[in-house]
């Protein structure tokens, strides 16, 4: 029995979707259930080896569609600046370093390499480009061996990519992509293969699923439909990452999808099962589809996070004190955040208010603290790891209008913070019991700055002054107590056994 998790591309700057995956496959490993999680878009600017690894992967548990072919594995690169000259077959006249590109000049055949490093000041390439004659003819991407090689050809003095050959190991040539703009032609010995969809078709007819397999499908753009037909007999499962509807569109009678979900909506008679990472997001669903659809499907509640214990401060918690985290990002409107604590320092001169985290607004909310002679009590502590340092704090603030689950919410509960946040889907709705641990702020329909920075001071205030605060932090421990990890296992192993259960 295996789950594949099929999946499009992965980048340094990760979303949701793949720390979602990554989570998944430690939870997979924790319960002993064997994983596999398929990446289907082209790799060229980075090696996809060394893009799982930074997010938590093992090569083992990785599948790109390109490779599956040959008989390459999934593993880093170590080609070298040596192994490149070896293979050179002139005379290297000139050698030139610039960051991550070394050429080597090959003066008497007008012909120069272009070796592209993983990392400046390494010998490590990842790929090689070479040009003759001042047009680029070759590139060569590398892991252990040579990958796959692109050919070009000029087309108004542009260089024209016009095919890919993919290699085995010793060499030989495993099959070939024939391109013509966006559109590929796929050529094996025994088989010829019109276009990517197609190919995605044949990929999943090797892989020779049985009904104890488990498909799930994270992202489906331009995959979709080949996933759809070719899936049985195994369990096809949808992950649902995101809003999955437009609510301004939303009638009596008609509701517009998110374009990234709307055929796997359509086709809901052929899923054999839907995940939401919130019960709120869960009961929408249901209701929509009962209303808008003729399909009743089976959508389960399984969070993409977990906290591994509830943690508790080690003596008292700092008096008066503020924490949020995220991206420094418009989004994330830390800067009403930061005027609300302003304000409410006029009735609590004791406030003190962290900031975790980085991004573009970092420059624009250092002003306003500077503005607001704030700089003693507001602070921007940067990135850090923040397992352990919730606990010390009183009051977790969240500006988002946004969440689809928020795992900083989780951590803050987890740690048994009190709660502020806008009254919006899902994590908020997930985190904050309103009263209980905190203050959901009703929504405003438009961005009226001053009354919401109003309306959050009014609850900073409203927290600090009740007398409660032991019992707030126990309503946030017992929230988390449901997303405790050993919860998160039990409830992917009973979706497992349901899927596979053929008694």
């Amino acid at each position: 029995m295996t789950v594949y998790n099929i999946n499009l591309g992965i980048g340094w700057a990760s979303s949701g979707v793949e720390y979602a995956q990554a989570y998944r496959s430690t939870i997979f490993k924790n319960i002993g259930i064997k994983a596999k999680f398929v990446f289907m878009d082209m790799f060229l600017q980075d090696n996809l080896s060394d893009l799982a690894r930074n997010m938590g992967f093992s090569d083992e548990d990785i599948i790109w569609l390109y490779s599956y072919f040959t008989d390459l594995k999934i593993a880093p690169t170590t080609y070298t600046v040596k192994d490149l000259e070896k293979e050179i077959p002139y005379d290297i006249t000139r050698r030139e370093i610039n960051g991550k590109v070394v050429k080597l000049f090959c003066t008497k055949e007008d012909i120069f390499y272009a070796a592209y490093l993983r990392k400046e000041g390494e010998d490590i390439v990842h790929r090689v480009e070479k040009v003759s004659r001042g047009c680029l003819i070759r590139k060569d991407f590398y892991s252990y061996t040579k990958m796959f090689t692109e050919y070009y050809t000029p087309v108004d003095n542009k260089a024209h990519l016009y095919q890919r050959r993919f290699f085995n190991e010793d060499g030989s040539i495993a099959y070939d992509e024939i391109v013509d703009g966006k559109d590929s032609v796929f050529r094996f010995p025994d088989k010829i293969l019109s276009s990517k969809q197609e190919f995605i078709a044949y990929f999943m007819s090797q892989l020779g699923l049985t009904d104890q397999d488990i498909v799930i499908l994270d992202r489906a753009t331009g995959t979709g439909q080949a996933v759809f037909r070719n899936t049985k007999p195994a369990k096809l499962g949808v992950v649902v990452h995101a809003e999955h509807f437009s609510e301004n569109a939303v009638t009596d009678k008609t509701i517009l999808w998110n374009n990234f979900y709307e055929y796997q909506f359509s086709n809901a008679d052929k899923v054999d099962f839907f995940i939401t990472a919130t019960e709120c997001q869960r009961s929408i669903m249901l209701d929509q589809f009962n209303k808008y659809t003729p399909f009743k499907p089976h959508i389960v509640t399984i969070p993409v996070g977990s906290v591994d214990k509830l943690r508790e401060p080690e003596g008292e918690r700092k008096p008066f004190s503020i924490i949020t985290a995220s991206r420094l990002a418009n989004e994330k409107h830390v800067d009403w955040l930061v005027k609300a604590v302003v304000k409410a320092k006029e009735s609590l001169p004791q406030v003190n208010f962290d900031i975790f985290g980085t991004g573009a607004e970092e420059s624009k909310l250092k002003a306003i603290i500077e503005e607001n002679q704030a700089q003693d009590y507001i602070h921007l502590k940067g990135h850090q790891d923040l397992i352990e340092v919730y606990k010390d704090y009183e009051l977790y603030l969240s500006g988002s209008k946004s969440e689809g689950f928020g795992l900083t919410l989780l951590e803050a509960v987890g740690s048994g913070l009190g709660m502020i946040g806008f009254d919006v889907r899902y994590g908020n709705q997930t985190f904050i019991k309103d009263n209980e641990n905190g203050y959901l702020i009703p929504r405003f329909e438009k961005d009226d700055e001053p009354a919401i920075v109003a309306a959050l001071a009014e609850k900073i205030v409203a927290f600090f002054n009740r007398s409660d605060l032991d019992h707030i932090h126990q309503v946030s421990y017992d929230i988390a107590k449901g997303f405790l990890t050993e919860e998160i296992e039990q409830k992917w192993l009973n979706l497992v056994r349901e899927m596979t259960d053929h008694d």
